[in-house]
């Protein structure tokens, strides 16, 4: 009769410490991918809203320029001149270039 020998492996010290440094090696290797990605998205969000605040700090500013520029125009400043009683005098206007 014949015996089912089953063939029992043995790993030395050394061989144990290769395979468990390498699957230690593996389990971190996922790890650190999975927490940089995180932290990159989560960078990538910050940067989204900080890049949505500047637009609409360009939009408000946008807005005050044109509101300077209507308020310094030809029209309105003869209209504050008349109100308070002044006149235009094209004369005393120098052109710098």
């Amino acid at each position: 009769m014949k015996k089912n020998k089953r063939k029992i492996v043995k790993f030395t010290k050394g061989e144990r410490l290769l395979y468990t440094l390498g699957a230690l090696c593996i389990v971190l290797t996922v790890f650190i991918r999975v927490f940089s990605r995180a932290s990159i998205s989560n960078i990538k969000m910050d940067i989204e809203k900080i890049s949505y605040k500047i637009e609409n700090q360009e939009k408000k500013n946008q807005s005050l320029v044109m509101q300077v520029n209507e308020l310094t125009s030809y029209e309105n400043l003869s209209s504050v001149l008349k109100d308070m009683g002044l006149a235009y005098n094209n004369e005393n206007i120098i052109v710098v270039k």
